[in-house]
């Protein structure tokens, strides 16, 4: 519920939208949102801008926090921002990184609002119910999905109006550096000028919660109180942000959703990847600086079809160079740098569905059992074993289902369950697992619990991706649960509220999982016979 503060916050907002005249007619529609109004000016440290306002939530689209990493700035840390002067109106949302096409699937496609792409990519989106009322909101900073290649924080699904209005948080929203503009590594062959090259896309990241802990109590946040949340390749991020020695501080509660950082890029491999790209280029290791020239596209061009993730020889990602990233994130042990920070994190049942060639239809058993051999690395035997133990514990469980969650098992909830495990056996601070089982009935129920579908029931934006979450009614309740467990895990560290049973915090005995569905339900080690079975077959690397 709004507190009496931040109604009056609101109602000052709307008189504010009354002063403006038939020029801020135009510049809406320009924006595509005429329901908009004009709302209140916010001083920042480098000057003042403008939100607009709707249904009570002022929205800053489009803030810099960082100056163009263009020409110069290309391939190096981020630089601060040039103060200005006069009203910067943050009413559009800014450039996205650049980057190839993600191929999505369609349903998750028709959140994409396809912004523009540049290199002056270093914005942020604020969504607040009062800013400058004095009160002190959670503040939830979200990073986007696509891997370290693609996205933006502009996809509908992420737009932070309807979280901050219902539970009364601060929400913000980054751009940064993707693909070879974030994680080309240049250190070890770019000579002095280049030794600083190294994770920009993630330092670009430390300077937006440098933002918000400079600037988020003008716009009515806590910068005490910042939880960083993310899925995907977002997850991937806040998983490595808390083995990164600058961002602490910056984040005290982290949850990670469909993802996980066990491991970063070695300083070998990330060489090679550059060299590869250098010599793609036509440019030499002694001769850097004319990549900085380069058009976009040609560099978008030298990454190959589908970029990075089309092109497995390319390791464009977090790299453990010893000074940003001084070791694996979660490997062979949790960071002890960030071990005071709360973890929420979990994964959806069939992750798999989210991929345009993955099969949907039914399959005969033949199929199924290579399917099986293939993705767990089994030989004949250990795949009959796994398939028997997967029906027996998911009795009438078809065969295109079986393979759909096991493949997720040996995949995305693989990856999640070893992050968990590690941070739970640190014991300095609680770790809080999900399970989200439920299903979408778009394209006729094929794509199940597909990677992504839990976003809109976390950010109460179930009637913005109809898309992905059809439009029954039972997604009202169960997007108020999740949410209202997210926003309370931002509040406090723990994600219990009096919509959900008693949630306990995981550990590596009891492993209490929440599992999110039409009924939400605590289970300890749900399918553990599954888990042990697969995993004995599959260590991990």
């Amino acid at each position: 519920m709004m507190n009496r503060r931040a109604l009056i916050g609101s109602a000052a907002m709307a008189a504010t939208s009354t002063l403006v005249g038939n020029r801020w007619s135009r510049i809406l529609a320009a924006v595509g949102d005429a329901k908009a109004a004009p709302g209140p000016t916010v001083e920042t440290r480098a000057g003042k801008v403008r939100a607009l306002v709707q249904d009570g939530i002022a929205a800053f689209k489009g803030i810099p926090y960082g100056a163009s990493t263009a020409g110069d700035g290309r391939f190096m840390p981020p630089a601060s921002m040039r103060p200005w002067t006069g009203v910067r109106n943050a009413f559009d949302l800014g450039h996205r990184s650049p980057q190839t096409p993600a191929g999505l699937i369609p349903e998750f496609a028709a959140m994409d609002r396809t912004e523009s792409m540049g290199e002056d990519c270093l914005c942020l989106n604020v969504w607040t119910p009062a800013p400058g009322s004095g009160r002190k909101r959670p503040t939830m900073v979200w990073l986007h999905g696509g891997g370290y290649s693609t996205g933006s924080g502009g996809f509908i699904c992420y737009d932070g109006a309807n979280l901050a209005r219902k539970h009364d948080v601060v929400v913000v929203g980054i751009n940064h550096r993707l693909n070879i503009f974030g994680y080309l590594y240049l250190a070890e062959i770019g000579g002095e000028k280049y030794a600083q090259s190294s994770n920009v896309g993630m330092l670009d990241i430390i300077a937006a919660l440098e933002w918000v802990r400079d600037n988020i109590s003008a716009f009515g946040g806590d910068p005490g109180n910042v939880t960083l949340f993310g899925q995907s390749g977002g997850g991937g991020k806040v998983s490595t942000l808390m083995a990164m020695p600058s961002a602490q501080g910056l984040f005290h509660r982290a949850i990670v959703e469909s993802a996980s950082a066990i491991k970063g890029v070695a300083r070998n491999d990330a060489t090679d990847s550059a060299e590869k790209l250098l010599a793609k280029l036509g440019v030499k290791s002694g001769d850097i600086d004319r990549a900085q020239r380069l058009p976009i596209d040609q560099l978008l061009a030298a990454m190959g079809e589908g970029g990075p993730a089309g092109n497995q020889a390319l390791r464009l990602a977090p790299v453990v160079d010893g000074r940003t990233l001084p070791k694996d994130p979660f490997d062979p042990v949790a960071p002890e740098m960030s071990s005071n920070i709360p973890l929420l994190i979990g994964s959806v049942e069939t992750e798999v569905t989210f991929f345009p060639e993955q099969q949907l239809d039914s399959m005969d058993d033949a199929t199924l059992h290579t399917k099986v051999k293939q993705t767990a690395h089994a030989d004949d035997a250990q795949a009959d074993r796994l398939i028997a133990v997967y029906r027996k514990g998911r009795p009438g469980l078809g065969n295109t289902d079986l393979y759909l969650i096991l493949a997720s098992d040996a995949s995305f909830r693989r990856g999640v369950l070893t992050e968990a495990e590690r941070k739970a056996a640190a014991a300095k601070a609680p770790v809080y697992m999900y399970y989200f089982t439920w299903r979408t009935p778009v394209r006729g129920g094929k794509l199940r619990s597909l990677h992504t579908l839990e976003i809109p029931f976390v950010f109460e934006n179930v009637d913005l991706a109809k898309s992905m979450t059809g439009s029954g009614q039972d997604r009202y309740t169960l997007s108020d649960k999740i949410s209202s467990a997210w926003v309370a895990f931002a509040r406090s560290g723990n994600p219990n509220h009096k919509g959900l049973p008693s949630w306990p915090a995981f550990t590596n005995t009891q492993r209490a999982t929440m599992v999110l569905n039409d009924e939400c339900k605590v289970v300890n080690d749900p399918n553990g016979e599954e888990r042990k079975m697969l995993y004995g077959i599959q260590p991990v690397s």
